[in-house]
């Protein structure tokens, strides 16, 4: 039985209730399996969630990580080492550290308006907790006050968010709405998810966004890097000074 993966239509959903369905026993700590789940495991260059898992009984695990399983897909709560694990049939609270999930979300929704301010391929990018990065198929290097300028902008707008799904043969018939050569969106179910900031940005993503481009924020450009001939690295950071 898969997980249930609350967040996929609501990424503001703090937390929720879940039946553990098994604990994963082949990690170094203990990795629960719920039936359903708010917390969002690390993939699409977007680190997995951490927070916390209430028992029946009232006590509370410290939820370190996020993740699927490598062999068998299932969605992993790692546990910190050394708790003890609810057992299979329990009735759990699921709540994830907001503050942190949120600047993930912002963060996140940055790089799409990277993609709309740079017109070029990308082929790599990760997210951490206040800055973010891509790196673009671009010979020529590109401004960094200029792109920092276009960022904000764009952010100003406070466009809204659309989540919509297609399926694997609509997707193939439009290949330029996949953005991130190095990261294609799954495949396999049968659909997949598209997220839109209106007039902005629109390509299949399954990570957790803001409601409006109002909510990231001031951004800036920290750096551009040179990663090979025809590689540019933008790394962009909050500007909360």
């Amino acid at each position: 039985m898969a997980t249930e993966e609350l967040f996929r239509e609501d990424g503001y959903m703090k937390r929720c209730d879940a039946t553990v369905l098994g604990v994963a026993d082949d990690l170094p700590a203990p990795g629960v399996i719920t039936d359903q789940t708010v917390f969002y495991p690390n993939g699409g260059g977007q680190p997995g969630d951490i927070g916390v898992l209430i028992c029946a009984d009232g006590r509370e695990l410290q939820i370190v990580d996020t993740f699927k399983h490598r062999d068998t897909g299932e969605h992993v709560h790692l546990l910190a080492e050394d708790s003890v694990a609810p057992q299979a049939g329990e009735r759990v609270g699921l709540a994830i550290d907001w503050d942190r999930r949120y600047r993930l979300m912002r963060m996140h929704s940055c790089m799409h308006m990277l993609c709309a301010a740079i017109d070029a391929p990308v082929t790599g990018g990760s997210i951490q907790d206040g800055r973010g990065r891509l790196d673009f198929d671009l010979p020529e290097p590109v401004d960094k006050t200029e792109i920092t300028a276009t960022l904000n902008e764009l952010i100003q707008k406070n466009k809204p968010m659309t989540l919509a799904w297609t399926t694997d043969a609509e997707l193939d018939a439009q290949p330029d709405l996949v953005r991130t050569m190095s990261a294609p969106p799954p495949r396999g179910a049968g659909r997949v998810r598209l997220v839109e900031f209106a007039d902005i940005d629109l390509q299949p993503c399954g990570g957790t966004h803001v409601a409006t481009t109002g909510e990231i924020g001031k951004v800036r450009v920290r750096k551009i890097e040179k990663k090979g001939k025809q590689n540019r690295r933008v790394i962009v950071e909050f500007d909360e000074d």
